[in-house]
């Protein structure tokens, strides 16, 4: 296959889903570039900075918007847990050949997908890299973790990996035809690469997400927070048609609703809708502290009473809410 033809995945269901009823009551790389291009893991690097009370990346400081402390992690390794059910227990849709030879997982966050990866392809070469140096050093031995920003130029040798992974991006990337013109660059002829993107507005179709309710207006200023910070959080709308302009062949989107609580009838999706809520309760202060007191002006007492109606409502049995996967 030609070098600019790699195939392309991005991970529709469009049932609505059953509310259950319920009583009020109850690598490979240039050596040579490597060293230089690279940011190693040494002191500098280590160094976090903090804002409002949260721990946050200090390599490229301000060009991600969550924090890296322990709240943080807790709610990656949750959201990973939920993908996982979500996929059930695959860690990837493409069809990738079943002896890789080498992986990049980009943004790889507290490195759990990484590491899943490298344990069940422990001979493939797998390498994540992150702004922030939070993962763990026990790791197989097939795997490395690098402090590295991908929205720079790439430091691999071109057509060097077999898979791409890109998961929980959105907000991260201004320039997403760079982004894609190095996964391109870097996949081998025939490689394949995934995105998976989560929305950041609630829905329901059966109405209880109320015009001017807490979770609609989550979902407003959440898109206006991203667009001020120039960093688009509507990825989950927008990856297919960018993988496609980019000029990937092949490219197969599949959407999911991600029950927020555990109100859905289906036992497998209540346990992910609760799930979801253990990282929605985890997760939302992180998720808009930096962009709603650095972009759009709120005052950090503003934002905790925001967050706070958004905790209330979460644990309201009468919204039906979904976001898409």
């Amino acid at each position: 296959m030609d070098p600019q033809q790699g195939e392309a995945l991005q991970t529709q269901h469009d049932e609505n889903i059953q509310v259950e009823g319920f009583s009020d009551n109850d690598s490979a790389y240039d050596e040579s570039d490597l060293a230089s291009a690279t940011t190693s893991l040494k002191s500098s690097v280590k160094d976090f900075r903090f804002d409002n009370g949260r721990r946050y990346h200090a390599y490229r400081a301000g060009q991600y918007w969550g924090p890296n402390d322990d709240e943080a992690a807790d709610q990656l390794d949750i959201g990973h847990h939920i993908y996982t059910m979500m996929m059930d227990g695959n860690l990837h849709l493409a069809p990738i050949p079943p002896n890789p030879k080498r992986a990049l997982d980009v943004g790889t966050g507290t490195g759990i997908w990484a590491m899943d990866f490298a344990d069940r392809y422990p001979d493939c070469q797998v390498i994540g890299t992150d702004l922030s140096p939070t993962q763990p050093r026990e790791v197989p031995p097939n795997l490395q973790f690098e402090v590295d920003d991908a929205c720079s130029e790439w430091v691999y040798t071109p057509e060097s990996f077999d898979f791409i992974y890109i998961r929980g991006m959105y907000g991260s990337v201004a320039d997403w035809p760079k982004m894609y013109g190095e996964v391109m660059k870097h996949l081998k002829p025939g490689g394949y690469v995934e995105q998976c993107e989560i929305g950041v507005v609630p829905k329901s179709d059966d109405g209880t997400i109320q015009p001017d309710s807490i979770f609609d207006k989550w979902g407003k200023v959440s898109l206006q927070a991203g667009d001020a910070f120039g960093k688009s959080l509507r990825r989950v709308d927008e990856d297919r048609q960018g993988l496609i302009d980019a000029g990937f062949e092949g490219v197969v989107e599949h959407r999911y609703k991600l029950p927020i609580t555990g109100w859905p009838k289906d036992r497998r999706l209540k346990q992910m809708g609760i799930f979801n809520q253990l990282q929605w309760e985890h997760g939302i202060e992180g998720w808009c502290l930096f962009l709603l007191t650095n972009y759009l002006n709120w005052k950090k007492e503003e934002v905790m009473i925001y967050v706070a109606q958004m905790r209330q409502m979460l644990r309201d049995k009468h919204v039906h809410a979904y976001h898409e996967w």
